[in-house]
């Protein structure tokens, strides 16, 4: 019932949507045997009840509980210590050790698959690192692989792959309670389904826990599966939470950079968002060039010439786009900057120092390809920026044809750099 007990008013929206009012509450008082003025009242056999049964209970269990937690400390201090390090939400030493060891692949590679050896490369050394994907994991690179490592069940609570079925809301949502209570769990699902699952990680957001998303299939280059299952709103849609870290890495350094990032997050969560496609790995820029990595959201990835006249901006897969335009483009004889631009968020808390070394304000010809739609790059490419990417919905189709029939290509960058320089 909604506002049992209330004259006239139970069970009807006026119940919910409005303060009853005095004359109500002290009519719900009467039905419900208090005194007509009384004002949050706690019936003494409600608090007795409590002192007496509940109070004591909670007593007793706390002080089971403290006596368990000096015993772990004498017997178990590792274990205690790593209890320690989980509760203060502070990572183990070297945890990142064999995440730094892994190789560049010689052959280019989907950043979802990156994923899946960084999170086995984390997770020998992060023991209360866990979670799974919703009916995905195959497709979205999620199990923790390594030997000795099981799916959680009831018979086995110690696994840490979880299997949590079609259901991305309450997946979520059960990384929300795993997170308040210590633990750094992660979900997997396609980017698309972040539909799903939205208010669930909005609260991820708003309770600031840092649980980890693994979403994968980020654009059109997933294929065949078409339109239904393209995200082309969602970057612009998950950057518009506040409180949500996204990042969108280009190749299997940044992909591993990403989950370093994510981890060392305490107050909030990180959507990392991976392609089906591989992708080739990136040039590691020239010394000469302004340092930055991924932790800094942009950073520029090449640069022929001492100066630029032209920027081009990507993200993810399209990156690489942008690098094969800024070649062509220097051939042509144009001075062009090509930026790896993998987090919003991590960029705008950069000193504005930095953000200009990156994009320098005196360069107003810049051009942005990402395979998404356009909202929210207004703010880095200024008025006179242009934008290659998606304006409708994707199709059904291979990866190549796909970003051919919507124009996003490195002809298209291109073309729009030789408009605007």
């Amino acid at each position: 019932f909604l506002g049992f007990g209330a004259p006239t008013k139970t069970n009807t929206a006026a119940a919910l949507g409005s303060p009853l009012g005095p004359d109500y509450a002290r009519g719900s008082n009467v039905f419900s045997g208090c005194p007509p003025d009384a004002q949050f009242l706690v019936p003494p056999g409600v608090r007795d009840q409590f002192d007496e049964t509940l109070g004591e209970r909670g007593k007793r269990l706390r002080e089971t509980w403290l006596t368990g937690q000096d015993e772990l400390r004498r017997n178990n201090p590792d274990l205690a210590r790593e209890i320690d390090l989980m509760t203060a939400r502070e990572l183990p030493a070297g945890v990142f050790d064999e995440l730094a060891k892994l190789a560049a692949p010689p052959k280019p590679v989907a950043t979802r698959v990156s994923s899946g050896k960084a999170l086995n490369a984390i997770a020998p050394r992060l023991p209360w690192l866990m979670g799974g994907s919703a009916d995905l994991a195959g497709s979205n690179n999620s199990l923790i692989e390594a030997v000795g490592e099981t799916d959680l069940s009831r018979m086995i609570p110690a696994g840490r792959n979880m299997h949590f079925g079609v259901r991305e809301h309450a997946m979520a949502a059960v990384c929300n309670g795993m997170s308040l209570a210590g633990l750094r769990p992660y979900a997997a699902t396609f980017f698309v389904f972040t539909d799903y699952m939205r208010p669930a990680l909005r609260l991820s957001a708003l309770m600031k826990q840092p649980v980890i998303y693994i979403l994968t299939h980020d654009s059109i280059g997933l294929g065949e599966d078409g339109p239904t299952h393209q995200p082309v709103e969602h970057l612009a849609a998950c950057r518009a939470i506040p409180n949500l870290l996204v990042i969108r890495p280009a190749d299997a350094r940044e992909t591993a950079d990403a989950w370093e990032v994510a981890l060392r997050q305490t107050c909030r969560p990180t959507a990392i968002v991976l392609s089906r496609q591989a992708v080739p790995q990136l040039e590691l820029p020239a010394a000469s060039l302004p340092t930055g990595s991924l932790a800094n959201g942009a950073y520029v990835v090449w640069q022929p010439e001492p100066d630029c006249d032209l920027i081009l901006v990507g993200t993810g897969s399209e990156v690489a786009l942008a690098l094969e335009a800024g070649k062509t483009l220097h051939a042509a004889g144009r001075r062009p900057r090509v930026v790896s631009f993998p987090s919003w968020e991590l960029f705008l808390e950069q000193p504005a120092s930095y953000r200009d070394s990156v994009l320098p304000p005196s360069v107003t010809a810049r051009v942005a390809v990402e395979a998404g739609i356009a909202l929210g790059w207004r703010e880095f490419l200024g008025p006179r920026g242009q934008f290659v990417g998606m304006t409708g919905f994707g199709a059904s189709a291979p990866s190549d044809s796909l970003y051919a029939h919507f124009g996003i290509t490195a002809g298209a960058v291109v073309s729009a750099g030789e408009r605007l320089v």
